[in-house]
């Protein structure tokens, strides 16, 4: 597995997962790669290479969907590139996800599994339930992102 010094967000990108304070694995739908940066570091850096920081987008969240925890976020409008925490972005264990890369989801063991595609999938120890509220959150993000910028033309 490769190990790169930084890394942005892009459209093939499915996770960024903890494995230590400043190292992160991010999965990609046909590439893997360790970085040597928390998982906020990376989506902070790739906030702010699309022109906005995660602080910006967190509120821009928080206005959007009216709720204040867990909250998931557009790191780049164009391509719609939506990210959700799978616990607080202020624990180290938290993992963000890329709603778009997302095929399914179900239960598996006492966690759940998360397909990106035939070949990329993502074991996690959060509830079946807890991962769908965060999906139909990112989801909602996205919905009211989209009629808002319909109504706007």
């Amino acid at each position: 597995m490769k190990k790169l010094d930084c890394y942005y967000i892009n459209r093939k990108t499915c996770a960024i997962i903890p494995i230590d304070s400043d190292v992160s694995k991010v999965i990609e739908l046909d590439d893997a790669f360790v970085i040597s940066k928390s998982t906020t570091d990376i989506v902070d850096d790739s906030c702010k290479y699309f022109g906005c920081s995660f602080r910006g987008r967190l509120d821009g969240s928080k206005k959007v969907l009216n709720m204040n925890y867990k909250l998931p976020i557009v790191i780049e409008e164009f391509n719609d590139i939506i990210f959700f925490p799978t616990s607080s972005p202020r624990f180290k264990d938290c993992t963000w996800i890329a709603l778009k890369n997302v095929v399914n989801y179900y239960k598996y063991g006492n966690g759940t599994r998360i397909e990106f595609s035939d070949i990329c999938n993502l074991d996690l120890s959060i509830s079946y339930y807890s991962l769908e509220n965060q999906i139909f959150r990112a989801t909602m993000l996205e919905s009211l992102i989209r009629r808002r910028k319909l109504e706007k033309n």
